[in-house]
């Protein structure tokens, strides 16, 4: 189903309320890496938001999606505060971990692992011409 306008607003306006909350409660870092908010999906009725999460370098995942989770409570007092004047209902907050980051390192060293064994390939078959000419 398509996203409408209004849904659209306020999924902007919550990234980044969110993204500048994450920053001032210090959840920004975590577990020795960073975490920031990748994407906001608001249901047709605006009493829903899915929060998607992306981290990098976090050495669990698992576990700091559990802290976010049990901290939530504190995002969402934050973003009532600033959000107040321009939806009618404070949405319930849904925290999503977003691998998409994990998929694009993945995928680079899958792109680099065939580059390499394509230059193997290759510089064997140049020293195989090698040895027929001589």
């Amino acid at each position: 189903m398509q996203e409408g306008k209004r849904q659209k607003q306020v999924a902007g306006l919550i990234q980044e309320e969110v993204n500048d909350i994450f920053r001032r409660l210090g959840m920004s870092m975590m577990d020795g890496g960073m975490v920031s908010v990748s994407s906001v999906k608001v249901t047709p009725d605006l009493l829903e938001v899915r929060i998607y999460l992306s981290f990098f370098q976090v050495t669990d995942p698992k576990a700091t999606m559990k802290k976010i989770t049990e901290r939530g409570w504190e995002v969402k007092r934050e973003l009532a505060a600033r959000i107040a004047k321009q939806v009618r209902r404070m949405p319930e907050l849904r925290f999503f971990y977003d691998d998409t980051l994990d998929h694009v390192f993945k995928m680079e060293d899958i792109f680099n692992q065939i580059k390499k064994d394509d230059e193997a390939r290759d510089q064997g078959t140049k020293e195989e011409g090698g040895k027929e000419n001589t």
